[in-house]
């Protein structure tokens, strides 16, 4: 059969497989097929090369075969070239690894002993990851995608594993896995919390770090990419060759439930380190190529990720690895939309962020991808890698200046009730331009990277000793509180105390204009014990509880109340931003409310700390803020009210807070929504 080019990677068809691959800089490449054992069957001689795509048709083989690559060429780390023959490399293109990396010095193409520009000629294949040869186009089954509009959405973030690996109803052989999240238990709970979607933390196979596995730790999170097809058989029920499957059988499941399915990736840089890290497979197949090199020092890569490299994603062929990928994962996984860790590395070209670049116009022209929803963590470490507002439509992005600027108004600083307003209302700062909305803004107080919520009410400072980086990893600046106890506390003060800053900033999300994102486990009341970098911690540390006492009962029943509060009313998902000015309905869409009974004038703002913001038409919701340690007392109406026909008929109070006459009683570190049905004077 003549050699053809149908697509990267292993395609099956009736009489055998297409194995293409591509390098641009290799001498030689050869297709190594293996048995179940592993054990080296025969090597063949990818002789045809068409532009720098190498490929070879070898007849017979079938599904399920094991296979990988050596690839000769020229061992020159001064220019950037780290080919190295003896050690067997996994294919990009994978849809199966059959076997994980097994930790051993025969993994580094370079003599770890000596130096990193000498090479190591042992050879790997005992201890390399292995693919496995797949159906090009396994059965889905029927689709249906629930296309919950932007505005309308509540985003759970939640790790695969964590989610259902102590929940007692979930079957024990199913828990930590993409059956046990897909399960009844675990999809009537986020059912009972109206949340709409689920984002999951990466399902990608990842690389499990040497330095982890010999602290006894793993690489939990997975943002660490081995395969960016391959999903993650550590939640596979059935191991490895279950593991697509099992995986869209869960977003069958979840999608019959109602719920979307978002995944995080990463795409900005591999498992396979810095300069001195494992050959495992892009480093071996082409090192120039896949990865940026740190400029005028090619041995040397540029890092923007923290991560000791940095994904080539300007290369024409490292673009179509991305989007070959991204595809394949909404069509034959039938996910419905991205998160994109440190998208401001995707941009990089010539190692400077392009916000016209060539990636970029990719996704928003290609006719699948520009119709799924794709969120933007918009920055990563490099040089001017922070673009938070920068990203066009329809890109959604995570918002860091509203995480911090709620928690350090929670925390009582002085001088931020005008940007917390501006957060409240959908971050117009940010996301106006462009023609860009409110849901641009996906708000959210708490999320994987950091504290969790009760955390962040009772801890001060990290504690992540745990994490074997004598408590370096992880971020300073938490902007948290420990209402006067740090870590655990029985005095019951204080436990009243966080009961309450927790309900604040949830309500605080909830009110908020744009898209919530609440972390999984905070309606549990979840504790990492003050860690707040959890990444490596596979253990009751990351996974959620779910034996709450009555109080527990309590949070949850109020995270269920926030959501459906939200749902019922459409003053707090516009689509527009709020602008003050009146509406059709003949009243202004947004006052910002001073407690003796006034609008806030501009000199207000400076001094002001508790403060209310109205909300006319369709609804009408007066909700006042309080972060002070007092209980203020807000004046409910005046002449400038009664001239906008926003008197008082009758009014339901969403939290438990007092009032009196026409006061509301807003006690210390609370919100309280207001509803009413206005009449005019």
């Amino acid at each position: 059969m003549i050699n053809e080019i149908t697509s990267l990677g292993a395609q099956l068809d009736r009489n055998g497989a297409n194995f293409a691959i591509f390098s641009a800089h290799a001498d030689r490449v050869e297709l190594v097929l293996l048995d179940e054992e592993h054990r080296i069957e025969r090597t063949i001689d990818v002789s045809t090369r068409t532009g720098d795509v190498w490929h070879v048709y070898v007849a017979g083989v079938c599904s399920g075969q094991r296979y990988a690559y050596r690839v000769h060429g020229p061992w020159a780390p001064d220019d950037g070239h780290r080919f190295n023959a003896a050690k067997l490399l996994l294919d990009p293109y994978a849809r199966e690894i059959s076997r994980m990396p097994q930790w051993h010095e025969s993994l580094f193409g370079h003599d770890r002993n000596l130096d990193d520009r000498v090479l190591n000629p042992t050879d790997s294949a005992p201890y390399a990851p292995i693919g496995v040869v797949l159906d090009s186009n396994p059965t889905a089954g029927t689709r249906v995608f629930p296309r919950t509009p932007w505005r309308d959405m509540v985003i759970y973030e939640t790790h695969v594993k964590g989610l259902s690996a102590l929940h007692p109803d979930v079957p024990p052989a199913l828990r930590g896995t993409y059956l046990g999240a897909a399960s009844d238990p675990v999809l009537s709970h986020l059912k009972s919390l109206g949340v709409t979607t689920v984002e999951l933390l990466p399902v990608h196979t990842a690389v499990q770090d040497k330095r982890l596995v010999q602290g006894g730790l793993s690489q939990y999170w997975g943002y660490n990419s081995l395969s960016f097809f391959a999903p993650d058989s550590r939640f596979a029920a059935g191991g490895a060759a279950d593991a697509a499957v099992e995986f869209r059988t869960m977003v069958a499941a979840m999608h019959d439930a109602g719920f979307e399915v978002i995944l995080d990736v990463v795409y900005n840089h591999t498992g396979e380190g810095s300069h001195v890290g494992p050959t495992l497979s892009w480093r071996g197949i082409d090192n120039a190529s896949y990865y940026i090199a740190k400029p005028g020092q090619s041995r040397f890569l540029y890092d923007s990720t923290g991560c000791g490299n940095t994904l080539r994603a300007e290369h024409p062929f490292v673009r179509r690895l991305i989007m070959d990928s991204l595809r394949y994962w909404v069509e034959v996984m039938n996910v419905d939309g991205f998160r994109f860790d440190l998208t401001s590395t995707l941009l990089r070209e010539r190692c400077e962020v392009n916000m016209q670049s060539g990636w970029l116009q990719m996704v928003q022209q290609d006719p699948i991808l520009s119709r799924v929803k794709l969120i933007a963590e918009p920055w990563d470490i490099g040089r001017r890698g922070y673009r938070l507002g920068a990203y066009p439509a329809p890109w959604r992005e995570w918002n860091g200046k509203y995480r911090d600027t709620v928690r350090r108004y929670w925390l009582g600083e002085s001088g931020m009730a005008g940007e917390f307003a501006t957060r409240l209302a959908g971050s117009s700062d940010l996301f106006k331009a462009g023609h860009r909305r409110p849901s641009s803004s996906i708000n959210y107080v708490t999320s994987h990277d950091g504290f969790t919520l009760l955390d962040l009410v009772s801890y001060r400072q990290k504690h992540n000793l745990a994490n074997l980086e004598d408590n370096k990893d992880g971020t300073d600046a938490n902007y948290s509180q420990d209402c006067g106890e740090e870590g655990p506390s029985s005095d019951p003060r204080v436990v009243a105390r966080r009961d309450r800053l927790r309900r604040s900033l949830l309500t605080t999300l909830f009110v908020s204009q744009g898209v919530p994102m609440i972390l999984g486990g905070d309606e549990l009341g979840r504790t990492q014990l003050g860690n707040n970098n959890a990444y490596c911690q596979d253990n009751e540390v990351s996974w959620y509880g779910w034996d709450i006492d009555p109080s527990g009962q309590a949070m949850l029943d109020f995270v269920r109340q926030l959501s459906a509060f939200r749902k019922a009313h459409p003053s707090l998902r516009r689509n527009r931003f709020l602008t003050g000015e009146v509406g059709t309905h003949g009243l202004p869409d947004a006052i910002w409310w001073h407690p003796e009974g006034r609008v806030m004038q501009s000199e207000d703002w400076a001094k002001a700390h508790a403060f209310g913001m109205w909300l006319a038409a369709p609804d009408m919701l007066l909700i006042c803020f309080n972060p002070t340690g007092e209980p203020v007392r807000f004046k409910l109406s005046d002449e400038y009210v009664w001239s906008w026909g926003l008197g008082w008929g009758e009014h339901s109070v969403l939290l438990d807070s007092e009032s009196e006459g026409n006061f509301a009683s807003v006690d210390f570190q609370s919100v309280l929504v207001l509803h009413a049905q206005p009449f005019a004077s």
